[in-house]
């Protein structure tokens, strides 16, 4: 059964212009009969549906009942309930407009401009809105002033009752474990990182619970079979938003680098590719890498998997080129001292073939000179410590330079008169010997 309409405006014919109300008439009723289009085609659907009887019986009554209420003009169902059609018919104002008609704007409206007369008419506005209302708003509002003062009594008793109560704390960490599940659900059921932080940033954490947010967060991206962008973004995000998030998650890299020989290879790469997404969108700070130091003896094979895959990672992120500047830039080089060591050739060599070792050798150019240039510095602060120990001795000879002439004289005259001694010795025996 299709709905009735209302008669149409008057036959015209094609030659007569035709009048903007009956425009704007027909208009109406054509909006009307595509609005009724869509309802009609539903209700046949339903209907084809029926015959068709390949449906359960529980669907079939539904549909039957549906159709019932559409032959009762939907009896029961009305457009507007009573107790939301609050104006009365007669106050009932109906404003028409024309697409024909030329409607002001009031761009006036969009501008704020104080009123003058403030206090004035909000006291008009109170008698108009008692006028309107009745005096029962102002009675709710005494009322809600006395009970907000009886509250505020209870509440002060109550309060001193907690303290001469016993506080009690739970152990069994159960509301931790509530929090937990609650942030895990939460990650593991929303759409993409926005709506999870969104949601996560409406959970009410307790001052000191933010790293829980960071280390659940952190589990269940290790926890992925491959490593998701997802986890990253919403990583950097709340990073971006809070600063105390951005510590957490310097503790928590802290810790995973110390325990990171426990961790399971693709527990591993997840984490490193975590924190490589991290640092190369600049949501944790640098000088993180201070606590990677990259020797054979201060590295293992978990370690160093995952250094490769952090510095691979930042390396797809930034490029070559700009990670090369990051590592070099002269205000940073206290943070890198570990990555690229200089305090033993062994170390120093290492780092480099294990980056050349990775396809990162470029990273490794300033190393190598240095390296190259190791000998020549040494040769120079051996003989800048050798001019120290001279110019020390030089200072404590000068003392004693006095005692040091005297001896030396006398023991040249001592040695002079040895040597006469002896040549008048050699004169006598080479005069007998010629006597003989």
């Amino acid at each position: 059964m299709t709905p009735k309409l209302p008669a149409p405006p008057r036959e015209f014919d094609g030659t007569r212009r035709i009048a903007p109300r009956e425009k704007s008439t027909l208009i109406f009723y054509h909006q009307i009969l595509w609005c009724f289009i869509p309802f009609i085609g539903i209700f046949e659907r339903f209907r084809g549906i029926l015959h068709e009887g390949e449906i359960d019986k529980r669907v079939q009554f539904l549909i039957e009942g549906l159709f019932a209420i559409r032959k009762a003009k939907f009896q029961g169902y009305p457009a507007v309930r009573p107790e939301l059609d609050l104006v009365e018919q007669e106050y009932q104002l109906t404003h028409e407009l024309s697409l024909d008609d030329e409607i002001g704007p009031e761009i006036a409206l969009d501008i704020f401009k104080p009123d003058p007369n403030f206090l004035e008419n909000e006291n008009r506005y109170e008698e108009l809105k008692k006028n309107i209302l009745g005096e029962e708003s102002s009675d709710d509002e005494d009322g809600s002033d006395a009970g907000t003062d009886d509250e505020d009594e209870d509440d002060e008793k109550s309060e001193e009752e907690q303290e001469d109560e016993m506080e009690i704390n739970d152990e069994t960490e159960t509301n931790l474990v509530n929090l937990r599940r609650t942030i895990y659900l939460t990650i593991m059921s929303s759409v993409d990182f926005e709506e999870a932080g969104h949601k996560l940033l409406k959970i009410k954490l307790d001052p000191g619970q933010e790293m829980e947010l960071c280390i659940m967060l952190l589990e269940c991206c290790s926890q992925e079979r491959t490593y998701l962008r997802y986890y990253g973004l919403l990583g950097q995000r709340f990073c971006m938003i809070n600063k105390i998030h951005q510590e957490n998650f310097e503790k928590c890299f802290v810790q995973q680098y110390s325990m990171i020989h426990r961790l399971e290879t693709n527990k591993l790469r997840n984490v490193a590719k975590f924190f490589a997404h991290l640092l190369g969108t600049d949501a944790l700070p640098w000088h993180v890498l201070a606590y990677i130091r990259v020797t054979e003896e201060d590295t293992t094979s978990s370690s160093r998997i995952f250094i490769k895959i952090l510095f691979q990672e930042m390396s797809e992120h930034l490029g070559i080129r700009l990670l090369n500047e990051r590592l070099t830039n002269p205000t940073m080089q206290e943070s890198f001292e570990a990555i690229f060591p200089k305090d033993n050739p062994k170390n120093t060599r290492f780092s480099i073939n294990f980056f050349t070792s990775i396809g990162l050798g470029g990273l490794t150019e300033n190393l190598r000179e240095y390296l190259k240039n190791m000998p020549r510095l040494i040769m120079q602060q051996q003989k800048a410590v050798s001019g120290s120990d001279s110019g020390s001795e030089s200072d404590s000879g000068s003392s004693g330079s006095a005692e040091s002439e005297d001896s030396t004289s006398e023991s040249e005259s001592e040695a002079s008169s040895s040597d006469n001694s002896e040549s008048e010795r050699g004169n006598k025996r080479w005069k007998r010997q010629r006597r003989d």
